[in-house]
């Protein structure tokens, strides 16, 4: 069984990889007055979280950047959630296969005991699925159906009526969160939270991170960091916005070093709690 070392907090010692996130309980965490949202974001040491290929305008995550044990704890707090917080962008990216699909977790043979153990805490089989888009433009993967994930879609006030018109047609609930056409991170929280969710899962991108913080709703970061620099002329950053300010600090809960990743490098895996 694979071993990582723990940097912070002290005393150092290794650490088995297997279980390392469920251990954090997460999956205990939060409530129905104060839902615990969690995030989680895999870079590059010079910030890149992705590129974008100069010819066609997609985003693709280079293979460089992944690794099997980022995976596998990403698959560890994804088994925790009650929901994931996803965007229209991700899903159009998963139907051009520029990404992979990351809507289950626990679906392949070595992944097996993450879907047993979310089935021990007494906890369904898959987290549902919330979809935060503006244009209301994407395809619905058909792997949300298979597994049986309650789904909703999270819009503005200023979207398009008849496209929210389209998607209540098919049967999915449409959330208003937003002032004009994106999705805010407050009124989404709120939203959520009066339809019984405690434990929301971003694993979109950077715009909803940052609105998170900005409405100071974000309960936790975890941020993979492979040792190596991508570079790249046109590629995407955990916060492209205006300055955060005071509701960007963070406070370092754990550190965990793995020297031997699969693609050469070592990495971190950080986990951190916003000050406010």
């Amino acid at each position: 069984m694979k071993k990582i070392h723990q940097l912070f907090p002290p005393p150092h010692r290794e650490r088995s990889l297997r279980s390392l996130y469920l251990n954090h309980h997460i999956h205990k965490l939060g409530s129905a007055q104060k839902p615990f949202v969690y995030a989680n974001f895999l870079s590059s040491l010079d910030g890149r979280i992705a590129l974008e290929d100069k010819n066609t305008g997609k985003t693709y995550l280079p293979k460089t950047l992944t690794t099997a044990d980022d995976f596998r704890l990403f698959l560890e707090l994804h088994a925790q959630a009650d929901c994931l917080i996803t965007h229209g962008g991700y899903l159009r990216s998963l139907a051009n296969g520029t990404l992979g699909n990351i809507l289950q977790s626990g679906v392949t043979p070595e992944t097996a005991d993450i879907a047993e153990w979310r089935i021990q805490q007494g906890l369904v089989s898959q987290p549902s699925i919330v979809i935060a888009s503006g244009s209301l433009d994407f395809p619905m993967p058909a792997s949300i159906k298979q597994h049986n994930q309650r789904c909703y879609i999270a819009t503005g006030q200023c979207a398009d009526p008849a496209r929210i018109k389209a998607w209540e047609k098919k049967g999915y609930t449409v959330i208003i969160a937003g002032r004009d056409r994106d999705v805010e991170g407050r009124p989404l929280v709120t939203a959520l939270s009066e339809l019984g969710f405690q434990r929301m899962y971003l694993i979109a991108g950077p715009q909803i991170l940052e609105t998170m913080l900005r409405d100071r709703q974000l309960s936790r970061m975890y941020q993979t960091i492979t040792h190596q620099l991508l570079g790249g002329e046109a590629f995407r950053t955990l916060l492209p916005g205006p300055e955060l300010g005071e509701s960007g600090h963070l406070k370092l809960n754990t550190l965990y070093y793995d020297p031997l990743s699969a693609n050469g490098s070592g990495q971190w895996f950080a986990q951190f709690e916003p000050e406010f």
